[in-house]
C-alpha cells in the first residue's frame, strides 16, 4: 500500500469510519502512520495501600468492603465503593458510569489502577481501571499508546488500522545514508514508526522517538533552508520613507512610558531593515511581558505611513480582539485604518474587511488564521507580522507572505529558546533579542510547595479575589481516560468552588471545548465576570489580563521548565504584584531541583538554558513540552542533540 492511498483501502475502514478519522486530520495511509501517540500508559506491579502517596499512579490489590453507592452530582452521576487490603483502605470513584453498580460485589477482589488523591482524611482513586489478577498479569510492563481522540475513534481502532500497515511501514524508504544510521546508532525510519505505535520496552521507545524527532527537525530545517534561498537576496519592494521615521519618533515621544534599551535596539534593527535594499526577515525574541507588541506597532506605523498595508496574525481570537482595540487607540491620531478579521465574525462583516483590504482602504488588519484564507486579498501588502511564531508552521508563514509581493516579515516569539538553538531553528532570519523588562513591571513572587500547602493556597486565592484580583489554576492532562483533560478540569473546578465558597466565581476551560466556548470564557475572564479560571495549558498563549495576579499550577513537576515559565507569563502583566504557586506533588529531589530554578528566577532565557541542562534523556511518559514549532514528537530541549545533528544533515539532504 502507498502512503498517499486513502485510508478506506484499509480493511475495516468504511466511508463512515473514514469520516470519523477525517475529523482527526487523517485521510491517507501517510497521515495515519504519522498520527503519533501523545503519551503511553505503563502498568506496574501492585503495591500496598500503606505505600501510596498523593499523585502516585499505582496498582493496588484490594477487596471490595462496601456496597456500591450511586448519587447525583451537579454535573454527573457518581458511582463509588470502598476497597481495602491488610494495610489500609481506598475510596474508588467513577463519574457517569452507572453500569458499574452491577459490576462489583462485596467480598470480591480486584486490582485497581489509577492516580491517588487525598481528600481530607481519605485516600481516593478517581476513574480507576480494574482487572482480575489473571488479566492484570498480562498487562504488566506493557506500554499502551494513548492518542489524541475525538468522538467515534478509539485507541484500539487506531492501533488495529496501523497493525494492518506493518509491512508497508517496515519497507519504507529511508532517506538517511546507511553510514549515517550506523555512525549515530539511529533506528531505521520504518522500524521507528512501528515502535512508536507498538513499543516493546522503554529503551526501544526512546530510540524510536529520538529518530522521529530527528526526522521532524530535519524536515523543518530543510523547509527553512528553502525559504531562506527564496528570500535572502530578495529586493525590498516596500521601503519606508523619511516621513515614516519622523512619525515614528513622534509616536515614541508620545508614549506614556519610555522604551527599554532592548526595545530601542529592536526598533533600530527593524528601521534599518525596512529602509534597506533587501527585504526584512527578522525574529524579535523577547521574554513574556518584555514589550514586543509596542515594537510591532511601531513597525506597522512606519509601514502604513509609507503607503503600504500591514498584517498582524496572532494565535487566538481573544488576543486578536485585545490587540485590535489597543492598536486602534494608539494609531488613531495618525488616521490609520485598522480592522479585525477572525473566524467567528459574520460572513457580512468578513466581506466588508475583504473588500477594504482589496481596495486599499484598510491599512492594518489584525486577526487569526482567517487572514491567510483564500478570500483575503491585499492591494499592497508591505509588512507581515506573526505573534508567537511556534503556533504557526513554516507553511502558514509562507502562505501569509505570499499574500503580497514579497512583503517584509517580522516574527515575535516569547518562547525562551537558548540562543544556540534559536540560531538553528531560525536560520533564515536575523534575530533581535529584548532582554530587559519595562520599568513598571514587578517581579513575580514564586514559591514551590507540597500538597500540604493547598489549604493555605486556597485561603490566599480568596484574599486576592476579595481584593478585586483574578486567578488562574492550571491542571495537567492526567491520562485517566480517553477524555482526560476535560474530566480532570471539570472535577477540579467543582471541588475548588466548594472550597472557595459561593462568593467566588469559578469557571473552567479545556482544549476539548468548541472554539466559540473557549472564546466566550476567555472574554468573560478578561471582563472580570470570572474570578478563578481553572484550565489546562490551553491558556499558555493568547490572553492578556493585567488584573490576573495569581497562578497556581498543580503537578508542576510534570511540565518542562520552559512551559511553566510560559504559563507563569499569564500573570504579572500589569503594575499589580503577582504570584505563582507551583504545587510539587512528587517531592522528589530531582523535581525540587528543577522547580527551584523557577522559584529563584523570572528570566526566561536563563530558565530555558537550565531546562536544557536538567532535562537529560527525559521521561517520555509525562507531559511533553508543548508548542515547540508545531513538532508532533520533537522537543527542542529534550532532543537538542538531534536538532544539532539535523542542522548538519540539512546541508547534505535535499528532501525527506
Amino acid at each position: 500500500m502507498r502512503l498517499e492511498d486513502n485510508i478506506q483501502n484499509i480493511k475495516g475502514i468504511g466511508e463512515k469510519t473514514a469520516q470519523q478519522f477525517g475529523r482527526l486530520g487523517i485521510s491517507t495511509v501517510g497521515d495515519l502512520i504519522t498520527y503519533y501517540p501523545r503519551s503511553y500508559k505503563k502498568y506496574s506491579e501492585p503495591v500496598s495501600v500503606a505505600e501510596v502517596s498523593e499523585g502516585d499512579r499505582v496498582a493496588v490489590f484490594c477487596k471490595v468492603v462496601s456496597y456500591v453507592e450511586e448519587r447525583r452530582g451537579r454535573r454527573y452521576n457518581i458511582t463509588s465503593l470502598s476497597a481495602s487490603d491488610s494495610t489500609g483502605s481506598l475510596r474508588m470513584v467513577w463519574f457517569n458510569k452507572p453500569y458499574l453498580k452491577s459490576q462489583f460485589h462485596k467480598g470480591e477482589s480486584y486490582i485497581f489502577y489509577g492516580t491517588i488523591k487525598i481528600k481530607g482524611p481519605m485516600r481516593v482513586m478517581e476513574m480507576p481501571e480494574f482487572f482480575t489478577q489473571f488479566n492484570y498479569q498480562k498487562m504488566l510492563s506493557t506500554l499502551r499508546p494513548i492518542y489524541p481522540l475525538k468522538s467515534g475513534i478509539t485507541n484500539n481502532s487506531i492501533t488495529r488500522a496501523i497493525e494492518q500497515l506493518r509491512d508497508t511501514v517496515l519497507t519504507l524508504h529511508d532517506y538517511l545514508p546507511e553510514d549515517i544510521i550506523e555512525q549515530y546508532g539511529l533506528m531505521r525510519r520504518g522500524e521507528a514508526i512501528m515502535r512508536i505505535h507498538f513499543p516493546d520496552d522503554e529503551e526501544g521507545l526512546k530510540d524510536a522517538i529520538k529518530r522521529i524527532a530527528l526526522d521532524e527537525f530535519l524536515e523543518f530545517l530543510i523547509n527553512v533552508r528553502k525559504l531562506k534561498e527564496k528570500t535572502v537576496v530578495e529586493s525590498n519592494h516596500h521601503k519606508i520613507n523619511d516621513e515614516a521615521k519622523v512619525k515614528r519618533d513622534g509616536f515614541i515621544a508620545g508614549l506614556p512610558f519610555s522604551l527599554t534599551e532592548g526595545q530601542k535596539a529592536a526598533v533600530e534593527d527593524i528601521t534599518r531593515d525596512l529602509e534597506s535594499d533587501y527585504m526584512m526577515s527578522r525574529l524579535i525574541q523577547g521574554d513574556v511581558g518584555s514589550g514586543k507588541t509596542v515594537v510591532a506597532v511601531i513597525a506597522l506605523l512606519m509601514n502604513a505611513i509609507s503607503g503600504y498595508q500591514g498584517a498582524l496574525m496572532v494565535p487566538t481570537e481573544v488576543l486578536a480582539m485585545q490587540h485590535y482595540e489597543d492598536i486602534s487607540k494608539m494609531l488613531k491620531p495618525y488616521k490609520i485604518t485598522v480592522r479585525l478579521l477572525t473566524g467567528s465574525m459574520t460572513a457580512k462583516d468578513k466581506r466588508t474587511v475583504y473588500q477594504e483590504l482589496k481596495d486599499g482602504i484598510c491599512d492594518i488588519v489584525i486577526g487569526t488564521h482567517a487572514i491567510i484564507q483564500d478570500a483575503t486579498e491585499f492591494k499592497e501588502l508591505g509588512l507581515v507580522i506573526t505573534d508567537e511564531q511556534h503556533r504557526f508552521g513554516v507553511k502558514q508563514r509562507e502562505k501569509l507572505a505570499e499574500k503580497g509581493d514579497m512583503p517584509n516579515i517580522l516574527i515575535m516569539s516569547a518562547t525562551p529558546i537558548p540562543r544556540t538553538l534559536a540560531i538553528i531553528l531560525y536560520a533564515d532570519m536575523d534575530i533581535s533579542v529584548i532582554k530587559d523588562m519595562p520599568a513598571d513591571r514587578k517581579s513575580i513572587y514564586n514559591c514551590v510547595v507540597g500538597t500540604d500547602y493547598r489549604p493555605a493556597a486556597y485561603k490566599f486565592l480568596r484574599e486576592r479575589v476579595g481584593a478585586g484580583e483574578q486567578v488562574y489554576v492550571i491542571c495537567p492532562m492526567v491520562e485517566e481516560s480517553e477524555t482526560v483533560d476535560a474530566e480532570n478540569v471539570i472535577n477540579y473546578s467543582e471541588d475548588l468552588q466548594e472550597k472557595l465558597g459561593s462568593g467566588v466565581r469559578v469557571s473552567y476551560l479545556h482544549g476539548k471545548m468548541k472554539e466559540s466556548e473557549k472564546h466566550e470564557i476567555l472574554e468573560n475572564f478578561v471582563k472580570r465576570d470570572i474570578d478563578v479560571l481553572v484550565s489546562t495549558t490551553v491558556i499558555e498563549v493568547g490572553i492578556n489580563n493585567p488584573n490576573a495576579t495569581v497562578m497556581m499550577i498543580e503537578n508542576a513537576e510534570r511540565f518542562g521548565l520552559a512551559q511553566l515559565h510560559q504559563l507563569r507569563g499569564r500573570v504579572g502583566r500589569g503594575s499589580l504584584q503577582s504570584y505563582c504557586i507551583f504545587i510539587n506533588v512528587k517531592k522528589t529531589e530531582e523535581s525540587m531541583e528543577r522547580l527551584k530554578v523557577l522559584e529563584e528566577s523570572n528570566d526566561g532565557f536563563f530558565i530555558a538554558s537550565e531546562d536544557l541542562r536538567l532535562r537529560g534523556p527525559g521521561d517520555f511518559f509525562g507531559i511533553r513540552q508543548s508548542g515547540d514549532l508545531n513538532f508532533r514528537i520533537a522537543d527542542i530541549y529534550k532532543h537538542a542533540d538531534m536538532l544539532r545533528l539535523a542542522q548538519d544533515l540539512s546541508l547534505i539532504i535535499d528532501d525527506i
